[in-house]
Order: C-alpha cells, then sequence, then structure tokens
C-alpha cells in the first residue's frame, strides 16, 4: 500500500530505480525549531508503520527503532569519543558506523561532570551558538570527514540487517545539495539513490526515504554533512562554508527477511 508524503512541511518525491531496485519515497522538511520540525518528524514515523511508545533500546513493537544520542553516557560525550558499534552493543539497536574520518563524537551535556561546552563548542566555540537542538542535549557527528555511513546487523549481533527506510535530523543546513542520504541495496554496493536535506540556516532540517511497499532493502545508508569539516578554525558562514551535524535517526527494524511486516 503505497503511502502519501504530503504536509505544510514536507513534500514528497518518488524515486524509481530499474531493475531489482527499491522504489523509495522520500519526506522532507525544515522548521526554525523542534517544534515546527516535529510534525516532519512523526510522519515519518508513520511511514515506517507508527508506534507511539518507544521500548527498549529505542524499539517501538518490532516497527522501527530511534536513536536520538541523549541517553549515551558521559564517559562515551566529549573529549571522549562515540564507539562505532555503541548502538549495536553497548545500546543494541542494529546500527554499526564508519568513516574515512578519525571516529564519532556526540555532544556534551550540560549534566556531564567533564563540564564540556555544549553543541560542540569542545571542538570551536563558536559552534555553541551554531547548532541547535531538536532532542535535548546531545548531537552527532563524524570527526575528521563529513562523511559516514550507516550500516544495518540484526540488533546485538553480527547477522547484516536491512531496513525498510532511513532517516535523520540535521541542523543548520544553509545550502541546497549538499547534506545527504545516499542508500545502499541489499549487496551494499549498488546505490538506490541520493536524497538531500532542505535548507534551514539556523533551523533545523529532516529527510528519510522509505520503501512503498514495505520491503526492507536498504543495508547501507551514506550521510554526507554540509561541504566542510569541523574543526578550531572553521567556521559557518552560510555561503561557501555549510557546517552540518545530525540528531535524531529514525529507521525500519533491522530484519535479515527481505519482507518487513511494518506494511499492510
Amino acid at each position: 500500500m503505497e503511502k502519501s508524503c504530503t504536509s505544510l512541511l514536507a513534500f514528497a518525491l518518488c524515486a524509481v530505480a530499474g531493475g531489482a531496485h527499491a522504489q523509495l519515497v522520500v519526506r522532507s522538511g525544515a522548521g526554525a525549531d523542534a517544534a515546527a520540525l516535529a510534525p516532519t518528524r512523526d510522519l515519518f514515523r508513520a511511514d515506517l508503520g507508527g508506534g507511539t511508545v518507544a521500548g527498549a533500546n529505542g524499539s517501538f513493537g518490532g516497527v522501527r527503532r530511534e536513536i536520538n544520542w541523549d541517553g549515551v553516557p558521559a564517559a562515551s560525550a566529549p573529549p571522549n569519543y562515540l564507539p562505532a558499534n555503541f548502538f549495536n552493543v553497548n545500546s543494541p539497536r542494529g546500527v554499526v558506523l564508519s568513516t574515512p574520518g578519525t571516529g564519532f563524537q556526540v555532544s556534551a551535556a550540560t549534566s556531564d561532570p567533564s563540564g564540556q561546552p555544549l553543541n560542540f563548542g569542545n571542538i570551536n566555540p563558536a559552534y555553541s551558538s551554531t547548532f541547535i537542538v531538536f532532542s535535548p542535549q546531545r548531537l552527532f557527528t563524524s570527526i575528521g570527514s563529513n562523511i559516514y555511513d550507516v550500516t544495518f546487523y540484526i540488533p546485538g549481533t553480527t547477522t547484516p540487517a536491512t531496513v525498510n527506510g532511513f532517516g535523520s535530523v540535521f541542523t543548520d543546513v544553509d545550502q541546497a545539495s549538499t547534506t545527504s542520504l545516499r542508500f545502499f541495496e541489499r549487496n551494499n554496493v549498488i546505490p538506490i539513490a541520493t536524497y538531500y536535506a532542505p535548507v534551514a540556516s539556523g533551523g533545523l532540517s529532516f529527510v528519510g526515504a522509505f520503501t512503498n511497499d514495505g520491503l526492507a532493502t536498504i543495508a547501507r545508508v551514506r550521510v554526507t554533512l554540509g561541504n566542510a569539516i569541523l574543526g578550531p578554525g572553521v567556521y559557518d558562514n552560510n555561503t561557501s562554508t555549510d557546517l552540518v551535524v545530525a540528531d535524531d535517526f529514525i529507521f525500519g527494524e533491522p530484519t535479515d527477511r527481505i519482507f518487513s511486516d511494518s506494511f499492510e
């Protein structure tokens, strides 16, 4: 059954790839703050099959999972890095991260004993006011690169899995056609499609895509954050240098079956 992707904050675009590729529907929206973006996020939740109350490890009754970073302990926050497999081992949600950079970091929280500044102000003090959060207080980024991959596994195992959709919240997207999600098929090599986050300078953006036939065929998503890498001497200027970080992830329940029961 096809899903509608119309709303005041979101637009719909169907990307149909040839051959055995999945058919994806993309949902995208932007807002000045969390309250303005939340309706788009909620529509994407419904796209993946609904669910309202999260269980252990961000599970919504076997329909979808979410990562909001806010429960990451202080020991895995600045000045420390977040382990790439944190959300498949420490909090098993079926996600393993990789990057050509040096690692990953979540931003500090006021409760952290380290006393690091919020919103990646530990990397550059200017970032404390550059970025805002969708769900308080932590944000997420790769370090040493603005590119990272999200690969799916059966939660808590090394068994490769696929999902029927993935979406992410981004903060301070200043330029069109820079921040993107690139989806890959079950073989983890063939790209299905690439979708870009809408501009929301100083605000929040969301972009996500899902299979409108319920087939869990997405094995990996490559995320590109803006067009520059966070660093002590790197500043967001809204024109040539677009620095972007991520907040919440939302994705279908990882499965090793092609068909997902999330759709009727």
